[in-house]
């Protein structure tokens, strides 16, 4: 679905060009929620046009479909050519800078002559951009800060972005293959991904041939006889594809997973044992005794097999060693989704579009967690508007049988650390999502523990705050909340959106230590994000999670919410 990406980026990019032009129409923000629509549309944006069904999608008008046609059957698209005239290319790229506003950018280039990102790194060391009228030392540090994370971000791809990259590659070259797995750190569900490597048995040949000639292929880098390399359309990206020996996928499989610091610690356990590991198999001698399948690799060295998402030498060969993994969550296990959004607030569908979806999911109840009155930009719910949302949760719940909508919502945590409705309100819900979405640096840790105290606050959401596209996070003690949550019996969010990933496995790691429990919630605001929940999963096998410490592998009865067990 390479073509959903591409129109949602120039979507974004005309944005993005509209803001640096100064223009402050809602023009911006309509290309701003057709661009999100798309990036997480479940569907091919091309069968659509096909079918000539584009203006059925929900949030994109008229206007934005007549945009998607011009691009999809002429390559181009007027607006965008409009929208960035006299504006440089580099220009453009360097918005994706985290902390560098499009005001900001154009004033650098109006007064600057800010060009590239050479020159603004140079007005920055000379002092020139802090001397500007609006500017500061703070705020040019947090602008010299996100130029790091942009370079950063350059080396490393979000696994949001790859993982559908290699989905649909491994869905096409099924038929001409054996076997084929994704290796790496996209097995591993890390975070951000370095390299995409895919692994596959079968006929040579014909794998690599097929391979090459993908419909999302826009270059051949390397072909041979048993590895290609390209780049893909979606986001210029390289994929290695390499075909080996069955006897050997096993083993390879293994290697190329990784960790680097697993598979180092594996060699010197097969040393000590006067066995050899590698790509090929393990070896004793020139005898190879293993490689066919991970299992038999890992039973060679003594261990039980250990799942992908723990190999990062954090404990997980000792554990294995001692058969004392723990039975990681499963995607059977989940019963549901806790942070939805619906047309009531910022999503696209209704609440009843929702809970069907959510029916066919195989989910027992969904959670609508829409914003609260603060979250303007977001349409956030007054009080009336709420009341309104949750007797229309009634009638549905009565209409469509089989899944239980939960009358949840996201509050936002104000200045002061209190929240945006009153205990009366909050009382009268399924439960309550807390959340921080302004005043990032201001006393965020004392607001935050302020909510917990509240007793009807059951979760904290995305608790670090943090965009993998480029914000930090909050200025936030992420410890000190951990203690919090631990003391007051309050679950933090895993949050599943892709950008997000909040908590981390690191952040998971430390609270399940303080036997803090953890909800999986994707943030959707339109119901292709509903499968987001993978990346969730995969979070939450990272930090070592099993069944019983997770919210939603619990039926909504029995499920250990702090206002049933205070």
């Amino acid at each position: 679905m390479s073509k959903n990406i591409e129109i949602a980026d120039i979507f974004d990019k005309i944005a993005d060009a509209l803001e640096f032009k100064g223009d402050n129409s809602f023009r911006i923000g309509a290309y701003r929620k057709a661009a999100r629509i798309l990036r997480e549309y479940p569907e091919d944006i091309e069968e659509l046009y096909k079918r000539n069904e584009i203006q059925k999608i929900s949030g994109i008008g008229k206007g934005m479909a007549e945009k998607i046609i011009e691009y999809l059957t002429t390559g181009k698209m007027k607006k965008y050519e409009e929208a960035t005239e006299n504006i440089p290319e580099e220009l453009l790229k360097m918005l994706e800078i985290p902390n560098l506003g499009p005001k900001t950018l154009n004033l650098a280039y109006t007064k600057l002559g800010v060009r590239t990102l050479q020159d603004l790194e140079r007005v920055i060391e000379n002092g020139q951009l802090a001397n500007l009228f609006g500017m500061g030392e703070k705020k040019v540090e947090n602008i010299k800060r996100g130029i790091e994370l942009y370079k950063q971000g350059k080396e490393r791809i979000p696994l949001g972005i790859a993982f559908p990259i290699v989905e649909e590659i491994i869905e096409e070259l099924k038929k001409y293959t054996d076997k084929i797995e994704p290796a790496g750190s996209l097995r591993r569900m890390r975070e951000t991904i370095g390299d995409i490597d895919i692994l596959a048995t079968g006929k040579n040949i014909e794998i690599i041939n097929s391979f090459i000639s993908l419909p999302s292929v826009k270059e051949v880098l390397a072909k041979g006889d048993t590895k290609a390399s390209v780049i893909v359309k979606t986001n210029n990206l390289q994929v290695d594809l390499r075909v080996v020996s069955s006897d050997s996928f096993g083993a390879a499989l293994q290697y190329f997973t990784g960790s680097k610091s697993h598979n180092i610690k594996l060699r010197g356990l097969a040393k000590d044992k006067g066995l050899k590991i590698s790509e090929y198999g393990v070896f004793k001698g020139d005898e190879k005794i293993a490689g066919r399948c991970e299992e038999e690799v890992y039973k060679a060295l003594g261990l039980v097999w250990i799942p992908p998402e723990l190999r990062e030498d954090r404990g997980e060969i000792e554990a294995a060693m001692e058969n004392k993994l723990p039975i990681l969550i499963e995607g059977k296990d989940i019963k549901g989704d806790l942070h939805v959004h619906s047309k009531y607030s910022d999503g696209v569908e209704t609440i009843e579009e929702i809970a069907v979806a959510g029916k066919k999911m195989g989910y027992e109840y969904i959670g609508i967690c829409d914003h609260s009155k603060t979250s303007k930009i977001a349409g956030g719910l007054d009080e009336e508007t709420l009341k309104r949302r949750n007797e229309e949760i009634d009638r549905i719940n009565e209409k469509i049988k089989g899944i239980k909508i939960l009358k949840g919502m996201e509050v936002d945590i104000l200045s002061d650390g209190s929240l945006d409705y009153p205990d009366k309100i909050l009382e009268k819900l399924d439960f309550v999502i807390a959340s921080i979405h302004q005043g990032f640096k201001k006393n965020v840790t004392e607001r935050v523990k302020k909510a917990i105290e509240n007793p009807y606050v059951d979760i904290i959401a995305h608790p670090t705050g943090r965009l993998l596209s480029g914000r930090e996070g909050y200025e936030i003690d992420i410890d000190e909340i951990i203690e919090y949550a631990s003391k007051f019996n309050v679950v933090l969010e895993i949050n599943c959106y892709p950008d997000r990933l909040d908590l981390n496995d690191v952040n998971i790691i430390k609270a399940k230590s303080k036997n803090v429990k953890f909800s999986l919630g994707t943030d959707a605001h339109n119901i292709g994000m509903l499968k987001y929940i993978k990346f969730g999963l995969g979070m939450a096998k990272r930090g070592w999670l099993t069944k019983k410490d997770i919210l939603n592998t619990y039926k909504w009865e029995e499920m250990p919410l702090r206002r049933r067990i205070r």
